[in-house]
Parts: C-alpha cells; sequence; structure tokens
C-alpha cells in the first residue's frame, strides 16, 4: 500500500510539472499589461529604436520585449528595466545622448499591478512624476535617477504617492527636482520603513525640522549629493541611522569643518565629502573608523599634515586626499595600510623626497596598489629601485614634480601598468627600450619634458593593448619602416613635435579606431595619401599643422563627435578649398597660411539647406579671390571668422549680421569696399574687429558705440573712411586698442576719448587680447600691438585730425 502511495504522488507530481511546463509555453502576459507597456511606448522619443522588439505584429508576447522580464508561471510583468549604464569619457557623447528616451512617463504603468522592479534611470524623461506610480503596491525597487545630462527635467508636486510603496527597499530618484516636496524627510521616514538604499543626488532638496525619531532603521545606503546643504547640521540626522555604511554627501555647502555629526558613524565603510568646502584639518576621529574602505575628501580647502594615526584605518582600499591645502612629509604609519589600491595626494605639498615615498608605500600595500597619483607634490629626488614594488600598479602619475635622472630598470618591469604619467616634469635622456617589456601599457603621459633620441618600432614591440599615447613637446624622434603595422590599435595619438618626416607616416593606415591624431610640427614634407581621408570618418580630432604638407584637399574629416577640431593650418596645401559635409560636426576649422585658392562659394554656400556647427573658422592668408558670398545664414554657431591675408573684393555681406554668436571678425589685409553694412550690429557679442587695410569708404557708423558695447579692439585703419569720428564710440567702456590711423578722417578729436579708462588700466603693447580654446589649449584670435604713434591714434585733448 505504502509502495502505491508513493507511486500515485509520483505521478501527480510528474502530472503537475508537465501541467506547470504546459502553462509557461502557452500562457502569453496579459492583454491589459501588454497594452500598458504599448501606451507608454507611444508616449516616448525613441531615437536609437531601443524598443524595436515591443511590436505586438513581431512579437506578440510582451513577455519576449527587451527589458521585460514576466512570472514563469502566471506571465505577469515582474521587471521593466529601460535604463542606460552612466556615460563615461569612452563613450561617444552623441550617440549616448540619442540613446536616452525623452518624452514623458506615462500613468498607464501603474496597471502592472505585480510589478517589482522598475528602472528607467539614466533617461531623458520630462514633466510631472505621475503619482500613479504609488499604486504599483508590490513594487521593492524604484529607480528614476536621470542623471547629469538631464537635470530636473522631471519633478514632483509632492512625495506622498510614496504611501502605497511600503514594501519598497530601493528608491532612486536622483536628478529629479523635489523642491516642492518640502516634507520629503519626515514622509520617507515615515511610509517607507524598509528601504535599503535611498539615492536623492542634485534633488534642490529643502532642508526641513530635525528628525526626532529616525525608523529608518535598514537603511545601509544613503546619497545626499549635490544638494548644496549650507548648514552641516541639515543632515546631522543621518548620525541616527545605525545600519549606514555609505554615505555620500559630495557637492554640498558646508563651508567649515568636517562633520562633527560623523564622529561616532564608526561602522560606515565608504564616505565621500567632496567638494564641500571642508576648510579644517583632518580631525583626530576620523583615524578611527577601522571599517573605512573609501574614504574620498578631495576639492576642498583641507590643510594641515596627515597624522600618523592613519595608519588605523586598516580597511581602506582606496584615499583620496587630492586637490586640498594639505602640507607636511608622508607619514611612516601610510605603510601599515595593506590593503590599499588607490592612492591619489595630487596637489598635496610634500616637499619629500620620491624615493622616501616609495620606501614608505613598499611594504605589505605594494603588491595590492594598482594606482599612484603624487601630481604636483613638490616631489624631488630621483626614481630608485623600489618601484620595481608595485607589481600590480595599474596608474602612475608622478607629473608636474622635480624629479630627476634616469628612470631604473625595474620601472620597466610593472607588467600591468596599463597608465603612465610623467608629464612636465624635467626628465631628460633617451626612452629606455625597456618600455618594450611594460606589455600591459594602455596609457602612456611623457609629455612635456626633455626626452630626446631615437624611438623605433623595437619600443612598441610588445604594446598590444596600447590605447593612448601622449609624448608631444620632446627632441624625439621617430624612426619606422613604411611597411611597419604596429601591435596596437590606438585611440588617441599626439606625438606633436617629434620628427616623423619627411615621408608621411604610412603605418598610419592600420590603425581602424584612431580619434585624435596630433603629428603637428614633425617636419613632414610630402602629400597625404588618399587612403588617409577614408579614415576621417573615425576622428574626433586631427592637428597636421605647422609641416610642409602639400598637395590639394578634396573633403573636410567628418567625425562622429560633436566636438571635432580640423587643424591644417602652416602647410603647402593648394588648389581650390576643400569640401565641407553637411551635418558635419567640426567645432574648429583651421585652414590658415596655406596656398588655397580660388573662391569662397563652394565651401561656404554648398548645400544651403544644411546646418553647420563650426564655431571657429581660420581661412586666413591664402590665395583666395572674388566676393565673399553673401550664404552666412546657415552659419550661426560662428564665433570666430578670420578671412584676413586673401584677395577679396566686393562689400561686406549683409548676411553676416546674422551671426548672432560671433565674437571676432577679421578681414584685414583684402580688397573689399563700401560701406560697413547696418547689418553688423545685429552681432552684439563681438568683442573684436579688425577691418583694416581694405578699400572701404563712407563714415564710421554711430552704432559702433551705440550696439556693439563689448568691444575690445575695433581696427579700422588704412581705408578710406570719411567724416568725422562720432562721439558714440566714446560709450565703448571696454575699449583697449583703437587704430584709425591712414583714413581721410578730419575734425576734432571727442574730447570724451579722454576717459577710455580700460586703455588707461591696459598695458599699451598687450598681444592675446582674445583667446579661443582650441586643439592645443588657446589659440590667439587677434593680436594687435600699440608700437609707435603712428600706427595708433594718441588721443589727447584739443588735438586735431586732418
Amino acid at each position: 500500500m505504502a509502495i502505491i502511495t508513493i507511486l500515485l504522488l509520483i505521478i501527480l507530481a510528474k502530472a503537475d510539472v508537465n501541467l506547470s511546463n504546459e502553462m509557461s509555453s502557452n500562457t502569453a502576459c496579459p492583454e491589459n499589461e501588454k497594452q500598458a507597456l504599448l501606451n507608454f511606448k507611444k508616449g516616448l522619443i525613441d531615437a536609437a529604436n531601443r524598443l524595436a522588439s515591443c511590436d505586438p505584429h513581431h512579437h506578440p508576447d510582451c513577455c519576449s520585449w527587451i527589458g521585460v522580464v514576466c512570472d514563469k508561471r502566471t506571465a505577469h510583468v515582474l521587471s521593466l528595466n529601460l535604463s542606460l549604464p552612466p556615460w563615461d569619457e569612452h563613450t561617444d557623447f552623441k550617440s549616448y545622448r540619442m540613446s536616452k528616451l525623452e518624452g514623458k512617463i506615462n500613468p498607464c504603468l501603474s496597471k502592472l499591478q505585480h510589478l517589482r522592479y522598475l528602472d528607467l534611470s539614466n533617461n531623458a524623461f520630462e514633466g510631472l512624476l505621475p503619482h500613479q506610480l504609488g499604486n504599483l503596491s508590490n513594487l521593492e525597487s524604484l529607480k528614476l535617477g536621470a542623471y547629469p545630462f538631464s537635470f530636473g527635467l522631471l519633478y514632483v508636486e509632492n512625495l506622498q504617492w510614496l504611501s502605497g510603496l511600503s514594501l519598497l527597499k530601493h528608491l532612486d530618484l536622483s536628478w529629479v527636482n523635489l523642491s516642492r516636496a518640502s516634507n520629503w524627510l519626515q514622509l520617507i521616514n515615515t511610509i517607507l520603513p524598509s528601504l535599503d538604499e535611498l539615492h536623492l543626488s542634485a534633488c534642490q532638496l529643502l532642508p526641513g525640522p530635525s528628525l526626532l525619531n529616525v525608523n529608518l532603521s535598514s537603511l545601509a545606503i544613503l546619497d545626499l549629493s549635490f544638494n548644496h546643504f549650507t548648514n552641516q547640521m541639515d543632515v546631522g540626522w543621518v548620525s541616527n541611522l545605525k545600519s549606514l555604511v555609505f554615505l555620500d554627501l559630495v557637492g554640498n555647502d558646508f563651508h567649515g569643518p568636517i562633520p562633527d555629526f560623523l564622529r561616532n558613524m564608526t561602522s560606515l565603510t565608504f564616505l565621500d565629502l567632496s567638494s564641500s568646502y571642508l576648510n579644517s584639518s583632518i580631525p583626530d576621529w576620523l583615524y578611527s573608523f577601522s571599517s573605512l574602505q573609501v574614504l574620498r575628501l578631495p576639492s576642498n580647502q583641507l590643510h594641515g599634515d596627515i597624522a600618523s594615526a592613519i595608519g588605523n584605518l586598516t580597511s581602506l582600499n582606496e584615499l583620496d586626499l587630492s586637490r586640498n591645502e594639505l602640507q607636511g612629509e608622508l607619514p611612516r604609519a601610510m605603510g601599515k595600510l595593506c590593503k590599499l589600491r588607490s592612492i591619489n595626494l595630487s596637489g598635496m605639498r610634500l616637499n619629500q623626497d620620491i624615493s622616501r615615498i616609495l620606501d614608505i608605500l613598499s611594504g605589505c600595500s605594494s603588491p595590492r596598489l594598482e594606482s599612484l597619483d603624487l601630481a604636483s607634490c613638490q616631489l624631488s629626488g630621483q626614481l630608485s629601485d623600489q618601484i620595481g614594488h608595485f607589481k600590480n600598479l595599474t596608474t602612475l602619475d608622478l607629473s608636474n614634480n622635480s624629479i630627476s635622472g634616469t628612470i631604473p630598470i625595474p620601472f620597466w618591469q610593472l607588467k600591468n601598468l596599463k597608465e603612465l604619467c610623467l608629464d612636465d616634469n624635467s626628465i631628460s635622456g633617451p626612452i629606455s627600450i625597456s618600455l618594450g617589456q611594460l606589455a600591459n601599457l594602455e596609457r602612456v603621459y611623457i609629455f612635456n619634458n626633455l626626452l630626446e633620441g631615437v624611438v623605433s618600432e623595437k619600443h612598441f614591440a610588445n604594446h598590444t593593448k596600447l590605447k593612448y599615447f601622449y609624448g608631444s613637446g620632446n627632441s624625439l624622434v621617430l624612426r619606422a619602416n613604411p611597411n611597419w603595422v604596429p601591435p596596437f590599435q590606438i585611440l588617441d595619438l599626439d606625438l606633436g613635435s617629434w620628427q616623423i618626416g619627411p615621408s608621411f607616416p604610412l603605418w598610419l593606415r592600420s590603425q581602424k579606431h584612431l580619434e585624435y591624431l596630433d603629428i603637428s610640427n614633425s617636419r613632414i614634407s610630402d602629400v597625404i595619401p588618399t587612403w588617409f581621408w577614408g579614415l576621417s570618418t573615425q576622428f574626433r580630432d586631427v592637428n597636421l599643422s605647422r609641416n610642409q604638407i602639400s598637395g590639394q584637399i578634396p573633403y573636410l574629416p567628418k567625425g562622429p563627435n560633436i566636438f571635432t577640431f580640423v587643424d591644417l593650418s602652416f602647410n603647402n596645401f593648394s588648389g581650390p578649398l576643400p569640401q565641407i559635409s553637411m551635418g558635419s560636426n567640426q567645432y574648429m576649422i583651421d585652414l590658415s597660411n596655406n596656398y588655397f585658392s580660388g573662391t569662397l562659394f563652394h565651401f561656404l554656400c554648398y548645400q544651403l539647406n544644411g546646418t553647420i556647427t563650426t564655431s571657429f573658422l581660420g581661412i586666413a592668408n591664402n590665395l583666395l579671390s572674388g566676393e565673399i558670398p553673401d550664404c552666412w545664414i546657415k552659419w550661426q554657431p560662428l564665433q570666430v571668422l578670420r578671412l584676413d591675408g586673401n584677395r577679396f573684393t566686393g562689400k561686406i555681406p549683409s548676411s553676416m549680421g546674422t551671426l548672432s554668436e560671433l565674437q571676432s571678425l577679421n578681414l584685414h589685409n583684402n580688397k573689399l569696399h563700401g560701406e560697413i553694412p547696418l547689418s553688423l550690429k545685429n552681432c552684439t557679442n563681438l568683442v573684436a574687429i579688425n577691418l583694416g587695410k581694405n578699400e572701404l569708404d563712407g563714415n564710421i557708423p554711430r552704432w559702433l558705440g551705440q550696439d556693439l558695447t563689448n568691444l575690445i579692439i575695433l581696427i579700422l585703419r588704412s581705408n578710406k573712411f570719411g567724416g568725422n569720428i562720432p562721439d558714440h564710440l566714446c560709450a565703448l567702456s571696454s575699449l583697449q586698442i583703437l587704430d584709425l590711423a591712414e583714413n581721410n578722417l578730419f575734425g576734432s578729436m571727442p574730447r570724451c576719448m579722454s576717459n577710455f579708462s580700460a586703455m588707461v588700466r591696459g598695458n599699451g603693447s598687450r598681444d592675446n587680447i582674445i583667446e579661443y580654446r582650441g586643439l592645443n589649449g588657446p589659440s590667439t584670435l587677434e593680436s594687435a600691438s600699440i608700437v609707435t604713434k603712428d600706427q595708433l591714434l594718441v588721443y589727447e585733448k584739443n588735438s586735431q585730425l586732418g
């Protein structure tokens, strides 16, 4: 009988399993839940087509849609995850921005009554957050954090709707505007007792009354960063959170010592007080946090030294004290921190010998240390063999110190090194061929030193992982066989001022992912091969300036990113100007100081219905002729325009007046005639105008002083202007350089010109009045020097012109 019973139970169990499997395979998500998801999709802008699978015709079961997870037995929707990972510097910004879902969050999501997990973070939703989300009573995790690219687009009127989410354990409303929810703290404390994690970064929170009783007994992770609390006690209540192990208070305005309410929170494993205007020494009680694993205090005004008591932080694996006013020597007790993986002390005034620091850190922590940043620490001395103890180092930054001598052999034996930064030191001598032994190198920064000698293919023989190499500002020679195929596929390559020429480096053809290329001032006197322009679709920045490269350019590189620089200036390029593709993202185009000839029309006006994103356009000092075309309306973002030093004729086109962002206009040394067009009065952001050495006539317009009130430089010399100098120029209070010489002006000098206060304060021979941050830092937009009296009007009372 017992055997029969057991057999019967087995048969029934198998039948139940078969029935369950049959339900799982035949049950689709409920129709009302599918319709809720479809209605949600209808209200969204999905530029990257991320929700393509949400198609009831091709995928009738919503459980198969991307981001949807259903109960295997009932097919109810349990999870909806349409989040994006946080953006980082290696991700193309334009593509990432396009991947964000936009639009409003439809209240129809409240029909997903079985939902436990809802994650819509890192998108660009906007408008009022629907209070109907409070009907999702089974919800355990709600993540709506928008993060920096969507600040304040979502907002709430209040947080009372959270009262329906009593099972919630994880709440992330970062970057949602909660300024209207003045009682946010009291509500969350009262109605969400089960919370484990709370993220309210950059929510524009208003400080409320102190909590008398803290109910958040399970809260372990709390992020209140970037809310700009001005009083430390606005967040003093966190000291009563006995379960808290993670506390992020970055970006608040505490303006005082490290908050004393933290004194007894010794269970913390993570503490970040970066950028909070702290201006004290590091208190002794902080060194007693023996459970602390991550301590971040950078970008404050902390002062004093690091006490020997730091040796008590035995659990520490990350320490960041950078960008403060700390000083004094590194204590020997730092060597006791055996779990350290990352140390950042950049900006500390250690005033110490580098070998002494390496000796301190070469103890128990050296096998684990992965990142060591000692930039700008006033270090001296020479690197010692102790560097060889740091076998797992991936990032080393010793930049901007006074380290001297040679680099020891053990340095080249750091097999796991991924990033090497020796910039802005005074290191001299050749690069050892042992550099090739660093097989795991990903990033090398050796720019702005005194390195010299020959670099060959052998130096890179084992660098299969190399992604970033910055070596400009040295006296190095690169010798490579024309048929060389580098073992790496590099992203950023900076060899500015290296001797690479006279031939163009043919080995670049093998680099399929190259985004940043600088081979400026490298003695190349060759023609660019046609295949090079085929690489241009991947370029972010390209700088070939200051060589003797010749030939014609068919079209400009069209990179995928929005911040693109193309600098081909100071070469021997000739022929017509290259084509520029519509929709191109060139932020800066500099073709100056070449031998381009012909007209501007094809370059400037091609595909008139297109849009141009260029802010800097330099075509100065070429052989261009004909009239300046009247199609500037499509170049709206222009801030700097240089057409000087050519052979342009005709009048200044009136459409230049549509360039509302223009700050600098240089048409110097051409053959332009006629009057200054009235439309230029609309360019109210102009700070520099140079129309000198043309054949312009008429009177000097009064509106120059009335409408262009930001002018710093006004050069109209060597033209045919007549009449009086208008009194209205006296309104240009910021003017530092005014040059009206060699015209047909007459009459008395306006007395008010003696009031030009900016000229009195300024340096009469000042150059580089205006700068533009380009590919290699600031670039001169306008350069005007006051050298002799006959080059600039000397303003004295009762002066006569004639």
